[in-house]
């Protein structure tokens, strides 16, 4: 089978992206690799320049513009990592941008964008809506749509990472790639498959965002209705065409995860390794984490990007520890008398959890008139801690409910 694009393709990307994008480090996972029984290596995309893997292909693309194509200026639509790569791509370049992104944006993606000189159009909530206007503003005015997926010169520019894994890691056996529109993935197939067609290529999508599967069971990209997922940066309601015909050749497998495993493995990413991480970028260790037999070690987990919002970030950090058992809302309905209060925080006392809120609720409906309703916030050591202490207040007459 002929693709549109070659594992040649992807070294020319390389030399071209030179001095421009950084060769990221491989760095050891030990927490995912005790899970796994064998070596699990990060892929750490997240301290490439302008914080993801987005770069790479940005500056593949705008830099084989011509001169006059260039002048026109570029313009590009993206909930963020792909607006601040085109953005960076074109000041290094020196040309005019001009950015779509959905209402609602990160901020501190959108001030980076800002930062690197793109001019900022907000439309829509989802990428879909932002490429629809990209693509009327590329009529309108002459700019040239630098698409974040769906290009060759993107997948083959993406797929510099892939080089880099066998270079770095030589012995890996399984690579796992998050997945959006399709072209990191795409590209790090072309090269890893060109070079070494022994070592098994998995994608990783959001499980309210995964339009690989389906679109693989037809046969062709299909659309979905609706999304729904914390992972912005995957949320890509149809496969391109480009990435989805290499993404068909190449690729393994498709699996998926929910936002709980997400949410779980960025905190641990951010615990263990010491990482920060987007929602998105934390997809392939999710995948390991959700079901660590399913992969053959040695493997390298992709971490595509490290842009998150920090009041995002706090959300999916308290996500992360009650999806683990360490973090957990208590409601119970007590008679409105003295000592209630004091009794039930003695329990918690007692089974050594850390209380970290608690608050009084009187007027809801479901209440008796003489009933109040106490709600805490409490931290445990885990799962069984957690279990443990509401055994104990199920012994001690509590009829608790988990919130």
């Amino acid at each position: 089978m002929t693709h549109s694009v070659t594992v040649d393709d992807v070294r020319a990307a390389q030399q071209l992206l030179r001095g421009i994008a950084r060769v990221t480090p491989v760095q050891s996972a030990r927490w995912l690799s005790d899970l796994v029984g064998g070596p699990v290596d990060l892929k750490l995309e997240n301290l490439q320049r302008a914080g993801s893997f987005k770069i790479r292909g940005a500056y593949t693309r705008i830099a084989r513009l011509t001169d006059e194509e260039r002048s026109r200026g570029v313009v590009a639509a993206s909930a963020g990592n792909h607006a601040q790569g085109v953005a960076l791509a074109a000041k290094i370049l020196g040309c005019k941008s001009t950015v779509f992104m959905p209402v609602g944006a990160p901020l501190p993606k959108v001030s980076a964008t800002r930062g690197y000189g793109a001019e900022i159009i907000f439309t829509g909530t989802t990428i879909d809506v932002c490429l629809i206007e990209a693509r009327a503003f590329e009529q309108e005015t002459g700019a040239v749509l630098i698409h974040p997926f769906d290009h060759a010169d993107i997948v083959a520019g993406q797929g510099t990472a892939g080089l880099e894994i066998l270079e770095q890691r030589p012995d890996v056996k399984t690579v796992v790639v998050c997945t959006g529109g399709g072209g990191l993935l795409a590209g790090i197939a072309v090269a890893i498959k060109g070079i070494r067609p022994d070592i098994r290529v998995v994608g990783v999508q959001a499980a309210g965002a995964a339009a690989y599967p389906n679109s693989l069971a037809q046969g062709h990209p299909v659309q979905l209705t609706s999304m729904t997922t914390m992972a912005d940066g995957i949320a890509v309601g149809r496969p391109g065409d480009v990435p989805f015909a290499l993404v068909q050749s190449l690729v393994d497998e498709i699996r998926v995860v929910d936002d709980e495993v997400l949410a779980r493995a960025l905190v641990l990413g951010l615990e263990r390794s010491k990482i920060v991480v987007e929602p998105a970028g934390a997809a392939a260790m999710a995948a390991i984490l959700d079901d660590p037999s399913a992969f053959e070690a040695p493997i390298v987990a992709v971490v595509s990007g490290g842009n998150v919002d920090p009041l995002l970030l706090l959300r999916v950090i308290r996500h992360g520890l009650a999806a683990g058992g360490r973090y957990t809302t208590l409601r119970v309905q007590v008679p409105d008398r003295p000592g209630q209060l004091s009794g039930l925080l003695r329990a918690v006392a007692e089974c050594d959890a850390n209380v970290v809120e608690v608050g009084h609720v009187r007027t809801n409906p479901i209440l008796g008139l003489h009933e109040v309703e106490i709600e805490i916030e409490v931290e445990t050591r885990g799962p069984n801690h957690r279990e443990a202490l509401l055994q104990r207040l199920a012994n001690d007459g509590f009829n608790v409910e988990v919130g």
